[in-house]
């Protein structure tokens, strides 16, 4: 089983975000968060967030409104008592709802979290490298988000190498929305890693691999 995208969902989670966030005035990001959240249809959203100098509160809004349409789970991980407060109190004063939220250091509160198939980290904040090696990501595949990234950051990102090969990278892009969104989208578990297919007679098939060069704008096909 692998993550399927639902327009029908995304659009209604975009619409209401927009609609929850109009008052804040910084629902781009928000609204694009929920939109993919809830077309991906994630049942384990999970989401990193940060006392001061953050714009996760909205992304907050964005992602609970998602777990509404998917039925799924929104879980944010605070770093101290008082963010969790101060959390809190801000997200029932905006949405009326009290969130799940964990107190920690994410590279160890993550260990706990199980079957991850929507990831937000702002990485204003923490190392996501660190971060994805002990996220237990979901079998049927997940989406990672990088908010809030520089274009050198980006420059000095990669997937591939971050994911140290655990996970195959079906797509990833970086958006000019908000501070910069670095967005990947990992392939479900056996799904397979770029090696092809057995075919008759036990022999391995060919298989056409693309790959995109961020730096160059290149693309690159690959046969193996």
């Amino acid at each position: 089983m692998k993550m399927v995208w639902c327009p029908e969902k995304a659009s209604k989670a975009y619409l209401d975000t927009v609609k929850s966030c109009e008052l804040l005035q910084e629902s781009n990001v928000a609204e694009l968060i929920s939109a993919m959240a809830a077309g991906w249809d994630a049942q384990m959203i999970v989401e990193t967030w940060s006392r001061r100098g953050d714009d996760a509160t909205s992304t907050s809004i964005g992602l609970s409104i998602a777990s509404k349409h998917t039925g799924g789970k929104h879980i944010c991980i605070v770093p101290d008592e008082d963010s969790r407060i101060e959390y809190t109190l801000s997200m029932e004063k905006t949405t009326g709802i009290s969130p799940e939220v964990v107190v920690g250091e994410p590279e160890e509160t993550m260990e706990n979290l199980v079957g991850i198939d929507f990831l937000v980290v702002n990485c204003e904040k923490n190392d996501f490298s660190r971060i994805l090696k002990v996220a237990k990501l979901s079998h049927r595949g997940a989406v990672l988000v990088c908010k809030n990234v520089s274009s050198r950051i980006v420059s000095d990102f990669r997937w591939r190498s971050v994911l140290d090969g655990k996970s195959r990278i079906v797509r990833s892009v970086f958006l000019p929305v908000g501070k910069g969104l670095d967005i990947a989208h990992v392939g479900a578990a056996g799904s397979g890693t770029g090696e092809g297919k057995r075919g008759t007679g036990g022999k391995m098939e060919k298989k056409w691999i693309r790959r995109f060069d961020r730096e160059s704008g290149e693309e690159f096909v690959i046969r193996k």
